[in-house]
Protein backbone atom coordinates (compact mmCIF):
# COMPACT_ATOMS: atom_id res chain seq x y z
CA UNK A 1 0.00 0.00 0.00
CA UNK A 2 1.18 3.28 -0.95
CA UNK A 3 2.33 5.62 2.31
CA UNK A 4 2.35 9.00 3.84
CA UNK A 5 3.06 10.76 6.64
CA UNK A 6 0.58 12.06 9.81
CA UNK A 7 1.16 15.66 8.90
CA UNK A 8 4.85 17.41 9.07
CA UNK A 9 6.09 15.41 11.54
CA UNK A 10 3.82 12.56 12.26
CA UNK A 11 4.86 9.00 11.38
CA UNK A 12 4.43 7.35 8.30
CA UNK A 13 1.32 5.07 7.62
CA UNK A 14 -0.66 3.60 5.24
CA UNK A 15 -3.12 5.87 2.95
CA UNK A 16 -6.10 3.68 4.62
CA UNK A 17 -5.69 2.87 8.13
CA UNK A 18 -8.20 0.87 10.43
CA UNK A 19 -10.72 1.96 13.17
CA UNK A 20 -11.02 -0.97 15.81
CA UNK A 21 -13.89 0.27 17.56
CA UNK A 22 -16.71 -1.88 16.22
CA UNK A 23 -14.89 -5.03 16.79
CA UNK A 24 -16.54 -4.31 20.19
CA UNK A 25 -18.86 -1.32 21.09
CA UNK A 26 -21.62 0.60 19.68
CA UNK A 27 -22.29 -1.68 16.57
CA UNK A 28 -24.27 -4.50 17.11
CA UNK A 29 -24.41 -5.01 20.49
CA UNK A 30 -26.96 -7.83 20.15
CA UNK A 31 -24.78 -9.86 18.51
CA UNK A 32 -21.62 -12.43 20.25
CA UNK A 33 -18.34 -10.83 19.25
CA UNK A 34 -16.14 -12.90 17.20
CA UNK A 35 -13.05 -12.28 18.94
CA UNK A 36 -10.97 -14.69 16.66
CA UNK A 37 -12.17 -13.04 13.76
CA UNK A 38 -11.37 -9.57 14.80
CA UNK A 39 -7.75 -10.57 15.49
CA UNK A 40 -7.33 -11.64 11.85
CA UNK A 41 -8.67 -8.78 10.70
CA UNK A 42 -5.96 -6.75 12.00
CA UNK A 43 -3.49 -9.32 11.01
CA UNK A 44 -4.37 -9.41 7.63
CA UNK A 45 -4.92 -5.69 7.80
CA UNK A 46 -1.09 -4.78 8.44
CA UNK A 47 -0.21 -7.49 5.76
CA UNK A 48 -2.36 -5.03 3.27
CA UNK A 49 -0.04 -2.39 4.32
CA UNK A 50 -3.04 -0.74 6.67
CA UNK A 51 -0.57 0.34 9.34
CA UNK A 52 -2.33 2.74 11.43
CA UNK A 53 -4.45 1.20 13.64
CA UNK A 54 -6.94 3.12 15.75
CA UNK A 55 -9.10 2.30 18.97
CA UNK A 56 -9.80 4.13 22.50
CA UNK A 57 -10.14 3.48 26.13
CA UNK A 58 -14.14 3.80 26.19
CA UNK A 59 -14.51 1.24 23.31
CA UNK A 60 -15.70 -1.62 25.44
CA UNK A 61 -15.07 0.07 27.69
CA UNK A 62 -11.41 -0.94 27.60
CA UNK A 63 -11.89 -4.41 25.95
CA UNK A 64 -10.83 -3.08 22.28
CA UNK A 65 -8.05 -1.79 23.50
CA UNK A 66 -7.61 -5.75 24.88
CA UNK A 67 -8.18 -6.85 21.82
CA UNK A 68 -6.13 -4.70 19.81
CA UNK A 69 -3.07 -5.48 22.01
CA UNK A 70 -3.47 -9.22 22.02
CA UNK A 71 -3.66 -9.07 17.90
CA UNK A 72 -0.44 -7.10 17.73
CA UNK A 73 1.23 -9.22 20.22
CA UNK A 74 4.17 -10.06 18.02
CA UNK A 75 3.31 -7.47 15.35
CA UNK A 76 4.05 -4.71 17.54
CA UNK A 77 6.66 -3.07 15.23
CA UNK A 78 4.55 -3.53 12.44
CA UNK A 79 1.84 -0.93 13.49
CA UNK A 80 1.34 2.32 13.94
CA UNK A 81 -0.63 2.42 17.24
CA UNK A 82 -3.31 4.99 18.01
CA UNK A 83 -5.49 5.29 21.02
CA UNK A 84 -7.63 8.12 22.56
CA UNK A 85 -8.70 9.22 26.29
CA UNK A 86 -10.86 11.69 27.38
CA UNK A 87 -14.13 9.65 27.17
CA UNK A 88 -15.95 7.58 29.67
CA UNK A 89 -19.23 5.43 30.03
CA UNK A 90 -20.76 7.18 33.11
CA UNK A 91 -23.86 4.39 32.44
CA UNK A 92 -23.38 0.92 30.21
CA UNK A 93 -27.52 0.39 29.54
CA UNK A 94 -28.53 3.83 30.18
CA UNK A 95 -29.45 5.61 26.82
CA UNK A 96 -31.70 4.82 24.33
CA UNK A 97 -31.99 0.79 22.60
CA UNK A 98 -30.10 0.17 26.12
CA UNK A 99 -26.57 1.80 24.68
CA UNK A 100 -24.35 3.63 27.10
CA UNK A 101 -23.90 6.78 27.75
CA UNK A 102 -20.82 8.68 27.45
CA UNK A 103 -19.52 12.02 29.51
CA UNK A 104 -16.04 13.76 28.91
CA UNK A 105 -13.20 13.53 31.12
CA UNK A 106 -10.01 15.71 30.64
CA UNK A 107 -8.62 15.66 34.44
CA UNK A 108 -5.27 15.91 34.63
CA UNK A 109 -5.25 12.91 36.95
CA UNK A 110 -7.64 10.65 34.54
CA UNK A 111 -5.53 11.42 31.79
CA UNK A 112 -2.10 10.33 33.46
CA UNK A 113 -3.59 7.39 35.13
CA UNK A 114 -5.08 6.44 31.66
CA UNK A 115 -1.96 6.40 29.60
CA UNK A 116 -1.04 3.84 32.18
CA UNK A 117 -3.34 1.22 32.39
CA UNK A 118 -3.88 1.61 28.82
CA UNK A 119 -0.47 0.43 27.84
CA UNK A 120 -1.18 -2.52 30.44
CA UNK A 121 -4.27 -3.24 27.73
CA UNK A 122 -1.99 -2.67 24.69
CA UNK A 123 0.58 -4.45 25.95
CA UNK A 124 3.04 -2.11 24.86
CA UNK A 125 5.30 0.43 26.13
CA UNK A 126 4.11 3.48 23.69
CA UNK A 127 1.41 4.16 21.74
CA UNK A 128 2.47 5.81 18.79
CA UNK A 129 -0.39 8.65 18.60
CA UNK A 130 -2.47 9.69 21.82
CA UNK A 131 -5.51 11.49 20.83
CA UNK A 132 -7.79 13.43 23.24
CA UNK A 133 -11.07 12.07 22.22
CA UNK A 134 -13.20 15.19 23.15
CA UNK A 135 -11.99 18.42 24.28
CA UNK A 136 -13.82 18.03 28.42
CA UNK A 137 -16.23 21.57 28.66
CA UNK A 138 -15.40 21.64 32.44
CA UNK A 139 -11.55 21.33 32.06
CA UNK A 140 -9.21 24.19 30.21
CA UNK A 141 -7.94 22.55 27.01
CA UNK A 142 -4.57 23.48 28.06
CA UNK A 143 -4.46 21.64 31.84
CA UNK A 144 -5.37 18.04 29.44
CA UNK A 145 -3.34 18.80 26.95
CA UNK A 146 -0.38 19.48 29.29
CA UNK A 147 -1.19 16.31 31.18
CA UNK A 148 -0.94 14.50 27.74
CA UNK A 149 2.24 15.86 26.84
CA UNK A 150 3.64 14.72 30.11
CA UNK A 151 2.91 11.68 28.33
CA UNK A 152 5.42 12.36 25.07
CA UNK A 153 8.04 13.35 27.62
CA UNK A 154 8.06 10.01 29.89
CA UNK A 155 7.92 8.11 26.30
CA UNK A 156 4.60 6.42 27.02
CA UNK A 157 3.80 8.77 23.13
CA UNK A 158 4.99 9.39 20.42
CA UNK A 159 2.63 11.70 18.99
CA UNK A 160 -0.25 13.97 20.57
CA UNK A 161 -3.68 14.38 18.52
CA UNK A 162 -7.30 15.84 18.51
CA UNK A 163 -10.86 14.67 18.38
CA UNK A 164 -13.61 16.51 16.86
CA UNK A 165 -12.58 20.14 18.27
CA UNK A 166 -12.36 23.89 16.23
CA UNK A 167 -9.84 25.81 14.86
CA UNK A 168 -9.62 27.83 18.39
CA UNK A 169 -9.05 24.61 20.54
CA UNK A 170 -6.55 23.31 18.04
CA UNK A 171 -4.62 26.60 18.78
CA UNK A 172 -4.73 26.52 22.24
CA UNK A 173 -3.06 22.96 22.14
CA UNK A 174 -0.64 24.20 20.05
CA UNK A 175 0.50 26.69 22.37
CA UNK A 176 0.90 24.46 25.16
CA UNK A 177 2.60 21.57 23.01
CA UNK A 178 2.30 20.47 18.96
CA UNK A 179 -0.40 18.59 17.37
CA UNK A 180 0.63 15.92 15.05
CA UNK A 181 -3.54 14.70 14.00
CA UNK A 182 -7.29 15.84 14.07
CA UNK A 183 -9.70 13.23 13.74
CA UNK A 184 -12.93 14.29 12.78
CA UNK A 185 -16.02 12.73 11.35
CA UNK A 186 -15.50 12.74 7.52
CA UNK A 187 -17.12 11.71 4.20
CA UNK A 188 -19.00 12.78 1.42
CA UNK A 189 -22.21 13.43 3.40
CA UNK A 190 -20.42 14.70 6.35
CA UNK A 191 -18.49 17.77 5.03
CA UNK A 192 -18.05 20.10 7.85
CA UNK A 193 -14.41 19.92 8.51
CA UNK A 194 -14.26 21.48 4.91
CA UNK A 195 -14.64 24.55 5.86
CA UNK A 196 -12.11 25.82 8.31
CA UNK A 197 -10.69 22.56 10.37
CA UNK A 198 -9.40 20.78 6.98
CA UNK A 199 -7.71 24.50 5.44
CA UNK A 200 -6.13 24.67 8.52
CA UNK A 201 -4.79 21.27 8.63
CA UNK A 202 -3.14 21.88 5.62
CA UNK A 203 -1.85 25.05 6.56
CA UNK A 204 -0.10 23.89 9.87
CA UNK A 205 1.10 20.70 8.73
CA UNK A 206 -1.81 18.64 10.65
CA UNK A 207 -2.58 14.96 9.79
CA UNK A 208 -6.59 14.75 9.45
CA UNK A 209 -7.89 11.11 10.27
CA UNK A 210 -11.50 10.62 8.89
CA UNK A 211 -13.78 8.20 10.89
CA UNK A 212 -17.10 7.14 9.88
CA UNK A 213 -15.75 7.41 6.17
CA UNK A 214 -18.02 5.32 4.65
CA UNK A 215 -20.81 6.93 6.36
CA UNK A 216 -21.47 4.36 9.14
CA UNK A 217 -22.14 1.84 6.34
CA UNK A 218 -24.68 3.89 4.32
CA UNK A 219 -22.03 5.41 1.54
CA UNK A 220 -21.19 1.44 0.38
CA UNK A 221 -24.19 0.73 0.09
CA UNK A 222 -25.12 -1.41 3.04
CA UNK A 223 -28.58 0.26 4.12
CA UNK A 224 -31.14 0.86 2.50
CA UNK A 225 -33.65 1.22 5.18
CA UNK A 226 -34.11 1.89 9.00
CA UNK A 227 -35.12 -1.87 9.56
CA UNK A 228 -31.92 -3.15 8.37
CA UNK A 229 -30.15 -1.69 10.88
CA UNK A 230 -29.27 -4.48 13.52
CA UNK A 231 -30.94 -4.45 16.72
CA UNK A 232 -28.92 -3.02 19.78
CA UNK A 233 -26.89 -0.37 17.22
CA UNK A 234 -25.74 2.74 18.05
CA UNK A 235 -27.15 4.03 14.07
CA UNK A 236 -30.39 3.44 15.02
CA UNK A 237 -30.46 6.71 17.19
CA UNK A 238 -28.86 8.69 14.52
CA UNK A 239 -31.25 11.44 12.87
CA UNK A 240 -29.88 10.28 9.42
CA UNK A 241 -30.83 6.79 9.66
CA UNK A 242 -34.32 7.72 10.49
CA UNK A 243 -36.50 6.41 7.93
CA UNK A 244 -37.27 9.59 5.96
CA UNK A 245 -33.98 10.86 6.37
CA UNK A 246 -32.99 7.41 4.94
CA UNK A 247 -34.98 7.76 2.03
CA UNK A 248 -33.41 11.13 1.40
CA UNK A 249 -29.98 10.66 1.63
CA UNK A 250 -30.65 7.44 -0.68
CA UNK A 251 -29.55 10.10 -3.73
CA UNK A 252 -26.14 10.15 -2.17
CA UNK A 253 -25.27 6.42 -2.41
CA UNK A 254 -26.73 6.36 -5.51
CA UNK A 255 -24.12 9.37 -6.95
CA UNK A 256 -21.25 7.55 -5.27
CA UNK A 257 -22.55 3.96 -7.02
CA UNK A 258 -22.71 5.55 -10.27
CA UNK A 259 -18.94 6.58 -10.46
CA UNK A 260 -18.20 3.34 -8.54
CA UNK A 261 -20.11 1.55 -11.80
CA UNK A 262 -18.77 3.63 -14.15
CA UNK A 263 -14.46 3.19 -13.02
CA UNK A 264 -15.76 -0.64 -12.21
CA UNK A 265 -15.01 0.02 -8.30
CA UNK A 266 -17.08 -0.62 -5.17
CA UNK A 267 -19.13 2.42 -3.76
CA UNK A 268 -16.40 1.57 -0.31
CA UNK A 269 -13.65 2.61 -2.41
CA UNK A 270 -14.81 5.38 -4.16
CA UNK A 271 -16.08 6.80 -0.73
CA UNK A 272 -12.63 6.49 0.23
CA UNK A 273 -10.58 7.32 -2.26
CA UNK A 274 -12.36 10.59 -2.84
CA UNK A 275 -11.14 11.58 1.14
CA UNK A 276 -7.80 10.32 -0.15
CA UNK A 277 -7.69 12.91 -2.71
CA UNK A 278 -8.16 15.32 -0.09
CA UNK A 279 -4.55 15.72 0.38
CA UNK A 280 -1.84 13.67 1.76
CA UNK A 281 -2.36 13.81 5.13
CA UNK A 282 -5.74 12.82 4.81
CA UNK A 283 -5.88 8.83 5.88
CA UNK A 284 -9.36 7.76 6.90
CA UNK A 285 -9.51 4.87 8.82
CA UNK A 286 -12.48 2.97 7.85
CA UNK A 287 -14.03 0.06 10.58
CA UNK A 288 -14.77 -3.11 10.16
CA UNK A 289 -14.60 -6.91 11.85
CA UNK A 290 -15.25 -8.28 8.25
CA UNK A 291 -12.46 -9.44 6.58
CA UNK A 292 -13.92 -9.01 2.98
CA UNK A 293 -14.69 -5.39 3.99
CA UNK A 294 -10.82 -5.01 4.71
CA UNK A 295 -9.77 -5.88 1.67
CA UNK A 296 -12.39 -3.76 0.13
CA UNK A 297 -11.36 -1.06 1.82
CA UNK A 298 -7.53 -1.71 1.35
CA UNK A 299 -8.02 -1.65 -2.64
CA UNK A 300 -9.11 2.00 -2.44
CA UNK A 301 -5.32 3.48 -1.69
CA UNK A 302 -4.68 1.89 -5.63
CA UNK A 303 -8.11 3.82 -7.06
CA UNK A 304 -7.33 6.94 -8.49
CA UNK A 305 -9.84 9.41 -9.07
CA UNK A 306 -10.20 11.66 -12.13
CA UNK A 307 -10.98 15.19 -12.35
CA UNK A 308 -14.15 14.38 -13.43
CA UNK A 309 -15.06 12.04 -10.92
CA UNK A 310 -13.91 14.38 -8.08
CA UNK A 311 -16.46 16.98 -9.53
CA UNK A 312 -19.37 14.44 -9.72
CA UNK A 313 -18.79 13.57 -6.00
CA UNK A 314 -17.92 17.26 -5.08
CA UNK A 315 -21.38 17.69 -6.10
CA UNK A 316 -23.24 15.29 -4.31
CA UNK A 317 -26.51 16.75 -2.49
CA UNK A 318 -26.05 17.35 1.57
CA UNK A 319 -27.27 15.13 3.65
CA UNK A 320 -30.74 15.27 4.87
CA UNK A 321 -30.45 15.17 9.28
CA UNK A 322 -27.92 15.84 11.82
CA UNK A 323 -24.96 13.55 12.02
Amino acid sequence: MRNTTLGTHGPRVGVIGLGAMGMSFLYDMAAPRDEATSVSVIHQALDLGVTLIDTADVYGPHTNEELVGRALTGRRDRAVLATKVGRVVVDPTGGPDNLPVLAGNGRPEHIRASIDAGLRRLNTDHVDLYQLHRVDPQVPIEETWGAMAEAVAAGKARHLGLSEVTVEQIQRARAVHPVATVQSEFSLWTRDVQAEVLPYCRQHGIGLLPYSPLGRGFLAGRFTSFDQLPHNDHRRRLPRFQQDNLRANLAIAARVREVADRIEATPAQVALAWLVAQGPHVVPIPGTKTPAYLVDNAGAADLRLSPADLADLDAVPPAVGAR
